[in-house]
């Protein structure tokens, strides 16, 4: 049987996970060098999971910065 559709959840209507697998928690602290292979599984730390995504407004405001950053006083890119 079937679930009805106004029972389903979307996949931009689910939340952050906050919790995330061993596995993956390895893979994180692997690649900021905080643990290698050969090192106890067991009482791990934390590793955070949500981060702030930034609004369209501020990377708009970015780019236009570094293009700013780009150019001379005369207007020409260096």
């Amino acid at each position: 049987m079937s679930i009805h559709s106004s029972l389903k959840i979307s996949g931009n209507m689910r939340g952050q996970r906050n919790v995330w697998s061993r596995v993956e928690r390895l893979a994180v602290l692997k690649r900021e060098g905080r643990w290698t292979d050969g090192d106890s599984v067991i009482g791990l730390p934390k590793v955070r999971t949500q981060f702030k995504v930034k609004s369209k407004k501020q990377l708009k405001a970015e780019m236009a910065a570094a293009r700013e950053a780009g150019k001379d006083e005369k207007g020409k890119k260096k």
